[in-house]
């Protein structure tokens, strides 16, 4: 049970993210979610949330601005006090072929899925360690793992994700901070919802024979979160596609 820790999950309004809120608040965990706008939407998963008897509010954050990210958490120290859980899930898309692709939108991809991670874990990390606790999980992807055609700038950041991961579980260890990543595949969420296995071929090659789902990320966040001696792994949730 994660009853008296607080959960600070970006992008968490939906898809993923907003499954991970309400998995951790049924575990006792109270919820600070953080997303850029779709604040009605945020305001469901908090409802949500609130049924398993624990406080959550919302906060309108851009993760990419580090001077935003900083007040922000310094806010949710203040609101919440035993803040002992980052979930790093806010990521964007812009895909194209490289030849195609202009700086603005290989930017903007880095800038959130991977500035993003960054800002957030360096403004939460004071209050890791003041609670003299810490775990963060960043949402990478399998593409970050093996690259996708289409999506050098998503790959790119998910990539980062991955190292990113591993020097701040070296960096931390000695706080009693963990760092992990899971890395989904395909997961049916509102980002996937026009990939089928007509137009993106590894759909069809997933050995469960499914899409992932939101939940399924989310069962995965809940198990290292609450994982004491587990740092520095890449959790593939994949349904067997990187075999």
């Amino acid at each position: 049970m994660l009853k008296g820790n607080t959960a600070i999950i970006t992008g968490g309004s939906r898809g993923i993210g907003a499954a991970i809120a309400k998995k951790l608040a049924a575990a006792g965990a109270d919820i600070a979610l953080l997303d850029i706008g779709n604040s009605e939407q945020a305001a469901e998963v908090i409802a949500a949330c609130e049924e398993s008897g624990v406080t959550a509010k919302f906060y309108e954050c851009n993760v990419a601005d580090f001077n935003q990210t900083k007040a922000v958490v310094t806010q949710i120290g203040k609101d919440f006090g035993n803040v002992t859980i980052l979930i790093n899930n806010a990521g964007i898309t812009r895909d194209g072929l490289i030849m195609m692709m202009n700086e603005e939108q290989f930017d903007a991809v880095i800038s959130v899925n991977l500035k993003g991670a960054f800002n957030m874990i360096k403004h939460c990390s004071r209050l890791f360690i003041k609670n003299k606790c810490g775990r963060i999980v960043n949402i990478s992807s399998v593409s970050g793992l093996s690259g996708n055609a289409g999506q050098a700038n998503y790959s790119a950041s998910k990539a980062g994700l991955v190292g990113l991961t591993k020097t701040v579980a070296r960096e931390f260890a000695s706080k009693n901070v963990t760092c992990n990543a899971i890395a989904p595949g395909f997961i049916a969420t509102d980002m996937t919802a026009e990939i089928t296995a007509e137009n993106n071929p590894l759909a069809a090659q997933i050995p469960l024979g499914r899409p992932g789902t939101p939940e399924d990320i989310a069962g995965a966040a809940e198990f290292l979160v609450s994982s004491p001696y587990i740092t520095g792994v890449v959790l593939r949730v994949d349904g067997g596609l990187g075999m």
